[in-house]
């Protein structure tokens, strides 16, 4: 993938279900079935987003419900192709386009 580039970052709930899926395991299964050049789901260590909820581990490493983000990267052409329906999935979420650059590796250099 050559710059220009876009990231697409969408923030979920670990608790936050595709019928009996996780959200985010059904996003990234999409995502790869779509042809996307890349996505990486991270876990959040805590957060709180519009509802002001602070999400956290607590005693014993349980979690009241983790916040979760999904980092998908390609053109800006594939991520708006496929926005409507990811936006579908994920109805009352937060989702960011940026604009993003990606640094070759030297070692992948054409001389």
């Amino acid at each position: 993938m050559m710059s220009p580039a876009k990231m697409l970052q969408i923030y979920v709930d670990e608790t936050d279900l595709w019928g009996s899926v996780p959200l985010y395991e059904a996003l990234v299964r999409r995502l790869r079935q779509l042809g996307m050049a890349g996505t990486t789901v991270v876990t959040g260590v805590m957060g709180f987003g519009s509802h002001m909820k602070v999400h956290h581990k607590r005693l014993f490493g349980v979690s009241d419900d983790k916040p979760m983000m999904i980092t998908v990267m390609d053109s800006e052409a594939r991520i708006r192709q496929v926005l409507p329906e990811i936006r579908s999935m994920v109805k009352e979420k937060l989702v960011v386009l940026l604009d993003a650059e990606v640094i070759p590796n030297p070692e992948d250099a054409q001389e």
